[in-house]
């Protein structure tokens, strides 16, 4: 058995528990690997061979990261918390060797879910165009410039044209997406056994344009108007694309692989959406 340990190097507490961890795991015989702190080490390569079980310890940024290192592989994860949120997380220090231990013994429950491949392409100030792709667990999301002007783009599912949507963006979100940028923005709650992307306009300036959802098959594609030539930025997960060139189109299909996220129950999302979101502390 190879564990891989991705603490929020920004956290101490997070960082302490993962040492403590990590002698409790090798009294065992299990073989650790660290991730690197991003801050330091930001083009480091982690070595996925042989991994069977990747331990996050921080909050829902912390685990996409890890689900960043994990892309389509199918390694399960495993998030503890120690954020604010924790919605993709199923436990904390305090139970933090006993959610480790079921973990390794195969007695959590395995939620599988949907990821994107996303496609974006930039032109350079040359004319040239590269094309930049992306894994995600949550969302593409493409937003308006530092300036704020409102941006103008086309919208199309596999091949057949929506609209032509003005606002400050649009969001391409998995089900579990679904309560990140996507619900924020006015998209559904969305339950992970949902296989399809859910479409959301970021402030439309329109009354008809509303968040839809597409079959797993689809491909969702952004085409950016020449009618209107503001600044636009592309996300995924969060994360910047094509950092000083200019977007101009985006792909976005259903990724190659799920990423499998340990959990207590089958229930857990809902026990999840009901502490976080309408405020329920019951157990």
């Amino acid at each position: 058995m190879k564990v891989l340990l991705v603490p929020n190097y920004s956290r101490p507490d997070a960082v302490d528990d993962a040492s403590r961890l990590a002698d409790w795991l090798n009294g065992r015989g299990v073989e650790l690997q660290w991730a690197p702190d991003m801050k330091l080490h930001p083009n480091e390569d982690v070595d996925m061979d042989g991994v069977d079980l990747v331990v996050s310890l921080g909050g829902d940024g912390t685990l996409l990261r890890a689900a960043r290192i994990v892309e389509y592989s199918e390694i399960p994860m495993l998030g503890l918390s120690y954020g604010h949120l924790g919605f993709l997380t199923c436990g904390g220090p305090d139970d933090l060797f006993e959610i480790v231990q079921a973990a390794l013994v195969g007695q959590m429950h395995a939620s599988h879910r949907a990821t994107l491949d996303i496609e974006v392409c930039f032109s350079k100030p040359d004319g040239s165009e590269l094309v930049e792709r992306r894994f995600a667990l949550n969302d593409l999301a493409l937003t308006r410039g530092v300036k704020g002007d409102m941006i103008a783009f086309d919208v199309a599912v596999s091949g057949h044209h929506i609209d032509r949507l003005r606002g400050d963006g649009f969001v391409v979100s998995t089900a579990t997406g679904s309560t990140g940028y996507a619900l924020a923005a006015g998209g559904p709650i969305v339950t992970p056994e949902f296989d399809g992307m859910i479409c959301v306009p970021v402030a439309p300036h329109s009354i008809r344009a509303r968040a839809f959802l597409t079959s797993p098959t689809d491909v969702v594609e952004i085409t950016m108007s020449h009618e209107r030539r503001s600044e636009r930025l592309f996300f995924s997960d969060g994360q910047p694309m094509g950092v000083g060139l200019v977007g101009e189109r985006a792909r976005i299909r259903r990724g190659p692989g799920d990423i499998i996220l340990l959990d207590r129950s089958v229930k857990s999302f809902y026990r999840s959406v009901s502490r976080v979101f309408y405020g329920d502390s019951r157990p």
